[in-house]
């Protein structure tokens, strides 16, 4: 057995290493094989450790001291000063956003101390490409243990005793799935991994792919052995060629040990796993579309009922689940239903990983129990928002859930709070807005991607989302009327109503919701031709204050349109005319004198 007395695990997601963090690694190889140091010090690839804004990331143990933003021309003064002589290199240590203080302890960083890690708890400490990382972290030994000690109907209590509800959605209780499955009939049935993550800022499922994979594997393995089945499919997007690459290593290791194909552990148990790609069609989330897609067939959705669990993949019983529901099954199975119900809220249990991004200093991948509040999810564990500027919204569940408004910023993250709220968790996209952000073109984009992503099977779908469109472009270019708000409401009431599939159901939730909450907006865009956050460029003006113009004539210079006048000296003036509000004169005028209003 090697042993060291340092391992330096190196980020290897998809975010660090599109910043350079494999370059970082062979750099550090180098520069310890120069010292002679690569008999005591390891570097291990890792998954993601959520703090993505800042990567390249490391973290050397046993010190658990945290380097971000690390460069290749960095890694020689690490190596020498932190790995040689036990320096800490502070310029490369991570600065509080709010307090600008160092932290080099990884445990001591507000950003991870909030969280509690249960879906994500290997990625960022194990190699996700060495299956003996994953075994010496208890990997498996859930599987072991349903296959030699439970039941079925055992391992399916457990479930369903433990509250887990599915994190791909709307949050149907999981073991109650599961019972449908294993209730259903059947000579052949199927487990479905649903890694098909569409939502726009969402990359939880490509993270815990990324960083875990066995996770998954072990935990459809026990719910091919719950509910009767012998072959599972992860259906995973073809845009995360990390995810798929570490996907076929994990399941070809796994067979090599006996943990999938024929006698797993020596029972009679068999089961097996394949990988199918995904185009990147964003109505495949959808599990009735995805069992299509995997049939061969264009991804439509199939009227429900009967339920995949009765009839789903080639008409077989099917059980399918998203990759973070699956990611927390070994760790229910394990440590038991009582310790996971603990987690959480009454009717929401255990955690929940969401992506955080927006108008914050912390982006990144996030784990906290069910019931934390939006408070302090953006003030302690995203830092606050950048700039000083007032924290507006908070935009979940993607084009299918809406926004939480400042005055209910101490709301308890649960399913049910955001449904009261006219929201939805969904799969855990979590967006912060301030006050330079327009909630009607916010409602507009999250309109646009699903009319864009509409699968065009049902007309109130494909034509409705098509109406409030224009609704919505009429409004955001001064052009809308009292009689268009009315009309945006029976709209969407419609496509709620008589949609076939969740997307189409789900589509208006961001309109409806900023209606509730930010009506004074819309009204601003329809009655005063005005954008109160000053986004939408049909409805600005551009004005030179002429207190702040020097009159030095850059303005007009750079204007594509001679909509700029003015003397050398004096206060130059802009034609609202002739403007066709490009920016550029905001942009070149080194006086701050350009207001949008």
């Amino acid at each position: 057995m090697e042993i060291y007395r340092s391992h330096v695990l190196v980020c290897a997601g998809t975010g660090c290493t599109s910043s350079d963090s494999l370059e970082v690694r062979d750099e550090l190889n180098k520069e310890l094989n120069r010292l002679n140091l690569d008999k005591e010090v390891k570097v291990v690839e890792v998954g993601c450790f959520g703090f993505c804004n800042l990567g390249p990331n490391i973290v050397i143990y046993p010190e658990g001291t945290f380097y971000c933003r690390v460069k290749p021309q960095d890694v020689k003064e690490l190596v020498e000063e932190h790995l040689l002589k036990g320096r800490i290199v502070n310029r490369l240590l991570y600065n509080e956003p709010e307090t600008e203080v160092k932290v080099k302890d990884f445990d001591n960083i507000e950003f991870f101390s909030h969280q509690k890690r249960v879906a994500l708890r290997n990625c960022g400490l194990i190699n996700p490409e060495k299956i003996e990382e994953y075994i010496a972290h208890e990997g498996y030994f859930a599987l072991a243990k349903a296959l030699k000690e439970m039941t079925r109907e055992e391992v399916i209590e457990v479930v369903k005793k433990s509250g887990l509800r599915g994190r791909g959605g709307g949050g149907f209780p999981t073991g109650l799935k599961w019972q449908f499955a294993y209730n259903t009939p059947g000579e052949v049935k199927y487990v479905v991994c649903n890694a098909d993550e569409g939502d726009p800022g969402a990359f939880m499922d490509r993270s815990i792919l990324e960083g875990d994979p066995h996770s998954v594997i072990e935990a459809m393995a026990i719910a091919g052995y719950a509910i009767g089945a012998q072959q599972g499919y992860i259906y995973v997007r073809a845009e995360y060629p990390i995810a798929v690459q570490r996907l076929g290593i994990a399941i070809n290791q796994a067979r090599e040990y006996g943990l999938l194909g024929k006698n797993i552990l020596g029972t009679d148990f068999n089961f097996d796993l394949d990988i199918r790609l995904g185009a990147g069609a964003f109505v495949c989330g959808e599990e009735t579309a995805l069992l299509t897609s995997i049939e061969g067939h264009r991804g439509e959705p199939r009227p429900r009922p009967p339920f995949p669990a009765v009839e789903g993949l080639w008409k077989k019983p099917t059980l399918i689940n998203n990759v973070e529901t699956y990611a927390n099954i070994p760790a229910i199975i394990l440590k038991g239903p009582e310790w996971f119900s603990s987690i959480g809220t009454e009717k929401s249990k255990g955690t929940k990983v969401f992506a955080l991004a927006g108008k914050i200093n912390n982006t990144g991948l996030i784990e906290v129990p069910m019931g934390t509040t939006l408070r302090t999810i953006i003030y302690e564990i995203g830092g606050g928002i950048p700039h000083g500027k007032k924290f507006k919204a908070a935009q979940t569940g993607g084009p299918s859930g809406g926004c939480i408004p400042a005055h209910l910023i101490d709301t308890e993250i649960d399913y049910d709070n955001l449904i009261a709220l006219g929201s939805m968790m969904g799969s855990g996209g979590l967006i912060v807005m301030d006050e330079t952000d327009c909630m009607v073109d916010i409602a507009k984009f999250f309109l646009e991607f699903t009319q864009e992503e509409s699968c065009g099977k049902c007309p109130p779908c494909r034509i409705g989302t098509k109406r409030m469109l224009e609704i919505l472009e009429r409004i955001t270019e001064g052009k809308g009327t009292p009689e268009d708000l009315e009309n945006l409401e029976v709209l969407a009431n419609t496509i709620k109503n008589a949609s076939l599939c969740g997307l189409g159901q789900t589509a208006p939730n961001p309109v409806l919701n900023t209606l509730k909450y930010f009506r004074d907006e819309y009204e601003a865009h329809i009655f005063d031709k005005k954008c109160p956050a000053g986004v939408c460029q049909a409805l600005l003006t551009y004005v030179i204050i002429a207190e702040k113009c020097k009159g030095c004539g850059l303005c007009a210079r750079v204007c594509p349109t001679a909509a700029i006048s003015g003397k050398p000296k004096e206060p130059y003036v802009i034609d609202p005319e002739k403007c066709i509000k490009c920016g550029t004169c905001i942009e070149k005028c080194k006086f701050g004198s350009i207001e949008k209003k």
